[in-house]
């Protein structure tokens, strides 16, 4: 059966230099401290997948490897990835034009044509990431790299399409966005899959692009956040899949140069330690404490209290919102994990890198 998720990117991943294999053959550690890192990234249900790391256009040595892994990961081996490299009239492929709105356009309709527009970039299949996403950089870094996806017009993955949401959002004010992390089992193996949670006037939906068609765009009719994620539940158990654990981010800032990191783990709710009503209240709990978050000024604008505030794009001179330390933050099942002094950002490190 083929993997229903996206399956992630390998988000600050270390891995040989090699770059023959995608997952290192460290010692055993504790499965949380992996994902920490972003070491689940690096497999998806058993099956490795590589990260271009050298930027676009792609290099000799990262083209070449990922041809050789598409000959080792396709039903038809080395014969399609001949069959493709030796053909003379492969058809042009069209670009995907960004979607414009007018200032009365409403968000259901912009949500659907930015939808659209993932959509049409289409699932990466090769089984390497084109575009490098590393959890940890400030969301302006983050912004930076979502536009050069919207000139490449390459085909994503699931990771790449929630950085891609978030930007085509980001002007609009009165739409909440956070990260929604599903971990499945099936079959002995594990696979990992991510989304653009989106609350708008009280109703819930997601944004993303998956193998699965019913494991991506959810308009925003949800009553509550618990009927959204119990319906990714029920499309993952319709693939044969059991829900096995959930992460679940903090409203993200509409400030597009904002220099604070994205949480992405805010809430860990493992089903196992769960019962099924407590997982109800667990998802409640979450939805309550981004409704206190925006509230108190702390993250984006709420579309009750500041709707007529709102213009139709953040200024450059606007105040970053104030964001708490996120693993001290995190809720695992229910739980407050103690303060973590290592997740404060790392802005030396971006500019950098940049």
């Amino acid at each position: 059966m083929p993997m229903p998720g996206g399956g992630g990117a390998a988000a600050a991943a270390r891995r040989p230099a090699s770059g023959e294999a995608a997952a290192a053959a460290a010692a055993p550690r504790d499965e949380e401290q992996q994902e920490e890192e972003g070491e689940e990234d690096l497999r998806d249900g058993g099956v490795p997948f590589f990260v271009n790391r050298g930027g676009l256009p792609v290099d000799e040595p990262t083209w070449e490897r990922m041809w050789r892994h598409v000959g080792r990961i396709h039903p038809e081996g080395e014969r399609v990835a001949q069959r493709i490299r030796g053909a003379a009239d492969l058809p042009k492929i069209p670009i995907p034009s960004v979607p414009a709105f007018q200032p009365s356009t409403p968000i259901p309709e912009r949500l659907e044509a930015v939808q659209r527009y993932i959509r049409e970039l289409q699932y990466n299949h090769t089984g390497t990431q084109f575009f490098e996403i590393k959890k940890s950089r400030p969301l302006t870094g983050l912004m930076d790299l979502a536009k050069e996806m919207t000139k490449e017009a390459l085909p994503i993955k699931c990771l790449e399409a929630v950085i891609l949401g978030i930007y085509l959002t980001n002007n609009m004010t009165t739409l909440d966005r956070f990260p929604i992390s599903f971990k499945t089992h099936f079959s002995g193996n594990y696979f990992r899959h991510i989304v653009l949670g989106v609350n708008f006037g009280g109703r819930y939906g997601a944004l993303g692009i998956s193998r699965r068609e019913e494991l991506m765009y959810k308009a925003p009719v949800f009553r509550t956040l618990s009927e959204l994620i119990f319906d990714f539940e029920e499309a993952y158990r319709r693939c044969w899949h059991t829900l096995k654990k959930v992460k679940l981010g903090h409203c993200v800032s509409h400030d597009p140069h904002s220099v604070e990191q994205i949480e992405w783990k805010h809430s860990i709710l493992d089903l196992d330690k769960l019962t099924r009503e407590d997982f109800r209240k667990e998802l409640e709990r979450h939805a309550r404490d981004m409704r206190l978050k925006i509230g108190k000024g702390t993250g984006p604008p709420s579309p009750t209290k500041d709707r007529k505030k709102d213009v139709s794009s953040p200024q450059r001179g606007q105040a970053s919102p104030h964001r708490r330390n996120s693993r001290g933050d995190r809720r695992p099942s229910g739980e407050k994990k103690p303060a973590d002094s290592k997740a404060m950002p790392d802005l030396n490190g971006y500019q950098i890198r940049v």
